[in-house]
């Protein structure tokens, strides 16, 4: 589901026109192909709620970018109707500003797979940052020079996502971490949520060893330091319910993180001088520790330039909270659009109820050890039959 684009309301952005996807370039190249499914069918929506809504703040505190039904959404930070920045049937995700607050790095899979793009705030042009095929990428954020975005990258099939590092131009880009060439098996780390200080000397960034699990055991994330300069590797955090999801002030002496306690999730904020913690909120809403996290472990949040206030979505809204403890307000949202829906896929096999049948799944077959008889499951049991 794709939601369409809204008039121009107070927030001084043209939206695209009604249906349309922003053209999309590759740096320094001709424009890429874009998804060839078209809508069919289309359903109104009116809401003011949203669930895993990754969110950033503009540098100059007055707007906030969100991602929302995978398109984009652009309205003043003291809320109000949202205004419509990409449409179409991609799936746009995880907005991040530019220091100079002309351009949006995110992920879009508009070329059939995810890629890093941006998106020029005064002419709406799509550049595509990254060309792979066969990958997956999350969480991209800019330096604070704005010449190089780090995301995480990963294997569509297989390849747990990494750090990488881009110039805003495009290229191969550089890993940011390299597997030791001994590593054991099994030992192989998943990297996301980049963050930079306001130096731009080290990149906070959450990791954890292999891939996702059912029982998962706890902790799964911790929060670790890339120093730029001397390639040192630190971690920064040793919680029993993890850390997820580091995201730093700009003043840099706040650091505010996901974490679980009990069954839920909370924020926690660190002061980063004294190393004292505390809960900012909690709980916020469910996170995604246990799953393969493709959209990071929880949605991206965002300082307010200031410094005093966190701006988080969580219980299906949009909050600001004060970083002192004194209390959190809603930011309210509306968006109303025309949702764009692709084909829908409807495949009819026939059952029939006859008293016998051919079983079409035949699992766990083993031939006896004299070769004569072979034991299989079918239908959740278990049946031996002459061989051959």
């Amino acid at each position: 589901m794709r939601l369409r684009s809204l008039p121009l309301l107070a927030v001084g952005l043209a939206a695209l026109p009604l249906g349309a996807q922003a053209p999309t370039t590759r740096a320094g190249g001709p424009a890429a192909r874009p998804l060839p499914l078209e809508a069919t069918r289309r359903y109104a929506l009116d809401t003011r709620e949203g669930t895993w809504l990754s969110l950033d703040v503009s540098p100059d505190g007055k707007s906030l970018v969100f991602d929302m039904l995978g398109d984009l959404y652009l309205m003043p930070i003291a809320g109000g109707d949202a205004v419509q920045l990409t449409s179409g049937l991609a799936y746009d995700t995880q907005p991040r500003y530019s220091p100079d607050g002309k351009t949006i790095v995110f992920i879009s899979d508009r070329q059939g797979a995810d890629n890093v793009h941006t998106l020029d705030l005064a002419t709406k042009e799509v550049k595509e940052v990254t060309r792979g095929r066969t990958n997956v990428y999350l969480s991209p954020e800019y330096s604070p020079d704005g010449k190089y975005i780090v995301a995480s990258k990963g294997g569509f099939r297989g390849g747990l996502p990494t750090l990488w590092m881009y110039h805003v131009q495009g290229g191969n880009g550089v890993a940011l971490y390299t597997a030791p060439a001994a590593a054991a098996p099994g030992t192989a780390v998943q990297q996301a949520g980049a963050a930079f200080t306001s130096d731009g000397r080290f990149v906070y960034y959450t990791q954890r060893t292999g891939a996702w699990n059912y029982n998962a055991q706890f902790p799964q994330y911790q929060i670790w330091s890339y120093d730029r300069e001397s390639g040192d590797r630190e971690p920064l955090s040793s919680r029993y319910g993890s850390a997820v999801r580091p995201t730093l002030s700009p003043d840099g002496k706040w650091l505010v993180y996901g974490s679980r306690y009990e069954n839920k999730t909370g924020l926690r904020v660190r002061e980063l001088a004294t190393g004292d913690e505390r809960w900012l909120a909690y709980p916020t809403q469910r996170d995604e520790m246990e799953s393969r996290a493709p959209m990071d472990a929880l949605p991206g949040m965002s300082f307010t330039p200031d410094s005093k206030e966190l701006v988080a979505s969580y219980g299906n809204k949009i909050w600001r909270v004060a970083i002192d403890g004194s209390g959190q307000q809603e930011i309210p949202f509306r968006v109303q659009a025309q949702v764009d829906v692709a084909p829908a896929l409807a495949f009819t096999y026939p059952i029939s109820d006859s008293t016998t049948f051919n079983a079409r799944q035949i699992r766990d077959a083993v031939p006896s050890p004299d070769g004569k008889q072979l034991a299989f499951v079918a239908m959740d049991k278990l049946y031996v039959m002459d061989w051959p």
